[in-house]
């Protein structure tokens, strides 16, 4: 599996700001499902990944996670997302988005949801 080599160090005090302010959907993916190889891979949070900061990823499977808040509705991120999923794609990174009210309100599917996207690249990989 191709590995991203982008860290961005230059992001890296930016993106500890970030873990300590976490939102209640990241603080709530990241304990109940996340951290400690729960779903059998580390993850790490707020990577710096070339200009932008991803809230979770996987470097085994090359797989983001991002969970998007309100402040994702606006046209200025909607923008801002596109081009950083673009962005990691041509760095072969899969990109699962979540709502931040899914993962409030139904931590479970979206634990199932992870499993899926998780089981698919495994797959992939095995071809």
């Amino acid at each position: 599996m191709k590995n991203n080599h982008s860290y961005n160090r230059s992001l890296k005090k930016y993106a500890s700001e970030n873990r300590k302010a976490g939102t209640k959907a990241e603080v709530k993916l990241w304990t109940e499902l996340l951290r400690a190889k729960k779903t059998g891979y580390t993850f790490l949070r707020q990577r710096p990944m070339g200009d932008y900061i991803l809230d979770f990823y996987c470097k085994e499977l090359n797989f983001a996670i991002e969970v998007d808040g309100v402040t994702h509705h606006n046209e200025k991120q909607f923008d801002h997302d596109i081009k950083k999923d673009e962005f990691l794609k041509t760095n072969g990174i899969v990109v699962l988005r979540l709502k931040d009210e899914d993962v409030v309100k139904n931590i479970s599917g979206v634990g199932e949801w992870i499993r899926m996207h998780i089981t698919d690249i495994e797959s992939k990989v095995a071809d």
